[in-house]
């Protein structure tokens, strides 16, 4: 291993020790000079992202992941409110679960407690820097980040401005640290840094994640790509429908809650398409589909096999026409991600049909898969979108950062 990577994992690991003490109100202090300081940093923070954002244009980084990279002032702000939003939210650790008397006198109750240090492998997103910090921190981990060299000036600019505001507070600077060596290699020395760190999250596309799935030997949280469909029933309002999918597909291209896929009962193929096609054109969506959807519109040109099972992050969206709801959840269960899927309908049946057998992370009844994000549901920031089934799923929040250990009070017993 790295003798750099060596001193940050020792550093972390000490850091972790001093963050599980913390109390909650010395914490929320904390990340409240952090969201404050992040602003006052605006200038800087920006400045330094429109070296990435000029270096991934001359690299002709995609328009969606150029989305993801690009920081304004709106987004820092955010950024500082989701920092404030976690601060104000309920501190979980310390938390006493359960407590049960044995027969024998025993009390035996489970305590929630922090993970130790979190290692996060992400790509060109730099609010995740900022998000990932405040969830760790509130849960009293250490966190060590591996950011892409997309959007390196960012993060070091961003994990700077949280280390100084740590160190002007008291607090261990070393509850975050940011791995600046980009290259391969050391991102596969991090993925196995067993001693150092606690759980791996990577967060990124197919490709990373897959990557650190396959090659870590830190235990890892998987979050999954999002190959996100939405349903149109046969009994759906039209102009809802429409409304949905153009938010779904265009509000954000680059994220993993977009709606990619489209699923249309052929009922209402010739009254919807062509309405939606009108309203894609505000954003030049391209539309790809089966035959039944290309007869129905001729916007619409023809799919392939390979366009059922594709995240895009582009202005480009797949559609396929069914003969009922049990055909759109066989199809949808064959190419989802198990990320986020919706249906739009008015039939409370075949609503609660698709909420019992579509398996994701988050299944919709007449809303975007937008709302996929921690934010949105309440969880001030997250650390990712979990959607294996082991101890987290779905938007990561706080609890999602923590374990327990057993605590056991007695009075004298010895087992016979």
């Amino acid at each position: 291993m790295k003798a750099e990577l060596m001193e940050i994992g020792i550093k972390a690991k000490e850091a972790a020790g001093k963050m599980a003490l913390l109390e909650t109100n010395k914490k929320n202090e904390v990340l409240n000079c952090v969201a404050k300081n992040l602003i006052k940093d605006a200038k800087t923070l920006i400045a330094e992202n429109a070296k990435d954002m000029e270096a991934g244009k001359a690299n002709g980084m995609p328009e969606g992941l150029l989305d993801r990279l690009l920081l304004t002032e709106k987004r820092i702000e955010q950024m500082a409110e989701g920092l404030e939003q976690v601060a104000a939210l309920d501190d979980p650790i310390g938390e006493v679960l359960s407590m049960k008397k044995r027969p024998n006198g025993l009390r035996i109750g489970q305590k929630r407690v922090p993970l130790g240090v979190v290692g996060i492998i992400y790509e060109a997103r730099p609010n995740v820097t900022a998000d990932a910090f405040g969830l760790c921190f509130k849960t009293g981990n250490a966190v060590i980040l591996k950011g892409g060299s997309d959007a390196l000036h960012s993060n070091i600019a961003i994990v700077a401005s949280i280390r100084r505001t740590l160190a002007e507070c008291g607090v261990d600077e070393n509850a975050i640290a940011l791995i600046e060596d980009t290259s391969r290699e050391t991102t596969t020395e991090f993925m196995k840094m067993n001693g150092y760190v606690d759980v791996l999250i990577p967060r990124g596309g197919a490709g990373l994640i897959r990557a650190v799935v396959e090659n870590a030997t830190v235990p890892v949280i998987e979050t999954g790509t999002g190959n996100c469909h939405i349903y149109v029933d046969e009994s759906a309002d039209l102009d809802m429908a429409v409304n949905i999918i153009f938010n779904a597909k265009t509000q954000r291209i680059g994220v993993c809650n977009a709606c990619e896929s489209l699923v249309v009962h052929e009922n209402i193929k010739d009254a919807l398409l062509p309405k939606l096609a009108e309203r894609l054109k505000e954003k030049n969506v391209e539309m790809r589909g089966d035959k039944a959807s290309q007869e129905a519109c001729s916007d619409i040109i023809p799919a392939s096999d390979e366009d059922w099972g594709k995240e895009y992050l582009d202005y480009i969206l797949s559609i396929k026409t069914v003969k009922s709801t049990a055909e759109a959840i066989t199809h949808i269960k064959r190419y989802n991600t198990g990320h986020s899927e919706a249906i739009i309908t008015e039939n409370y049946t075949n609503a609660e049909k698709f909420l019992d057998e579509v398996d994701a992370a988050a299944v919709y009844v007449n809303a975007s898969t937008r709302f996929t994000d921690g934010f949105e549901f309440g969880f001030g920031a997250e650390i990712g979108i979990s959607t294996q089934k082991l101890h987290a799923r779905g938007p990561m929040g706080l609890e999602a950062l923590t374990s327990t250990k057993y605590i056991i009070y007695g009075n004298g017993q010895i087992r016979p």
